[in-house]
């Protein structure tokens, strides 16, 4: 995973780089389904049902995360076999004990007799095998050692392409593959396939791609002011989403916990951005008060930002432990020019700002004062 040692650096010792929060990679064990199959189905079917699902477990143990298209081959191939066998005519619901276990420790952390769960589980791997796809192509192979993250235009697009496949794959799993399981069932499953973690997942994914094109508008000089702070705006919404959405699931399991770190991170990004540009956005108007706001504005994307860098320390810190990035895309830029402005428009309004106390004041969107309500306690009141 992103921020895990995946299928995709599970043989490395250093600490793994992350650009997207990817949850920890789910894989078959592997077991004798023709066995339980014989008599049942066909034998050849059972055979190639049995050969796919063992070709999944050996790829994804044995490979450093080169055999993606192979991977992602033999889960199509198995999903279209497993999928026609889920017709109760077949008779298979609760004859096979499908287990499941977390890559990144090697345990065993589900045995569910449902096919759908089977299907979920198949399902899911390929959104994290997308997501995880996404991650690395953000990453470049060649460090330049600047401690900044040059990637080309073309490849952020194409990874907003795989974030976009990834959440229609979750939403696809919570539309249409959790509805058809029974809720005795659903509540024996795996931290990682809680419905609200593969909805925050889903959510967050969008909000990972919506920070990519705010990068690019960012770097465009045709998009607006307004085009960025509702770029930045649109993130807001999708992190604060994410975030409620585990209000429900326990976060002491899994990477739960690195979750909300990962949330609290990003969010504060996009406020820091958002008030940036709005403050731009006041600082070109007419209203006699657009100094002081826009000073307020600037002072307060300043503070964000700083609250931001210990966020992503705190995520880095949490166990899976990972390397602090290096910046990119939007907030490459944005650590630069938002103190460089917040000083300079200070010194230009500072009478103003003494003088009309009174005045100040800043914007406020929906839904995000209960989310900085949570996050302040889920850090000040650690159960680890």
């Amino acid at each position: 995973m992103g921020c895990t040692n995946s299928v995709y650096r599970k043989k490395k010792t250093s600490f793994p780089e992350v650009v997207f929060f990817v949850p920890s990679t789910r894989i078959p064990v592997q077991s004798d389904l023709q066995r339980v199959l014989k008599g049942v189905i066909p034998r050849d079917l059972a055979d190639k049902l049995t050969s796919l699902r063992n070709q999944i477990v050996l790829v994804a143990e044995d490979t450093d995360g080169l055999a993606i298209t192979e991977l992602r081959r033999a889960l199509n191939e198995y999903l279209s076999l497993l999928i026609g066998l889920t017709k109760k005519e077949y008779g298979l619901e609760g004859l096979i004990d499908f287990k499941w276990k977390n890559l990144e420790d090697g345990k065993q952390d589900s045995s569910v007799a449902n096919t759908w769960f089977e299907v979920l589980s198949a399902v899911h791997l390929m959104a994290m095998l997308t997501l995880s796809e996404a991650d690395s192509m953000m990453i470049p192979k060649d460090s330049s050692g600047s401690g900044f993250r040059v990637v080309s235009s073309d490849i952020k697009r194409e990874a907003i392409d795989l974030l976009l496949k990834a959440s229609g794959y979750l939403e696809f799993c919570l539309r249409d593959i959790l509805t058809r399981i029974p809720p005795e069932i659903r509540n024996t499953f795996p931290h990682d396939l809680q419905e609200g973690v593969l909805e925050a997942i889903a959510i967050q994914t969008l909000g990972q791609g919506t920070e990519i094109q705010f990068g690019l508008a960012v770097e465009c000089q045709k998009a607006t002011l307004s085009v960025k702070r509702r770029l930045a705006c649109e993130q807001l919404i999708y992190f604060s989403q994410a975030y409620h959405c585990l209000l429900g699931c326990d976060t002491n399991q899994g990477h739960g916990r690195k979750h909300l770190r990962f949330i609290k991170w990003k969010f504060l990004e996009a406020k820091a951005a958002a008030y940036y540009y709005h403050g731009l956005i006041l600082d070109k108007g007419n209203e006699p008060n657009s100094p002081i706001g826009a000073v307020s504005c600037f002072l307060a994307a300043e503070e964000l930002l700083s609250e931001s860098k210990k966020a992503s320390l705190s995520f880095c810190l949490a166990a899976p432990v990972t390397r602090v990035p290096p910046l990119w895309g939007a907030m490459k830029f944005l650590h630069q020019k938002i103190p460089e402005v917040a000083s300079r428009k200070s010194q230009m309004y500072g009478y103003l700002w003494e003088q009309e106390k009174g005045l100040r004041s800043l914007p406020e969107w929906p839904l995000l004062h209960p989310l900085k309500e949570h996050l302040i306690d889920s850090d000040e009141n650690p159960t680890d």
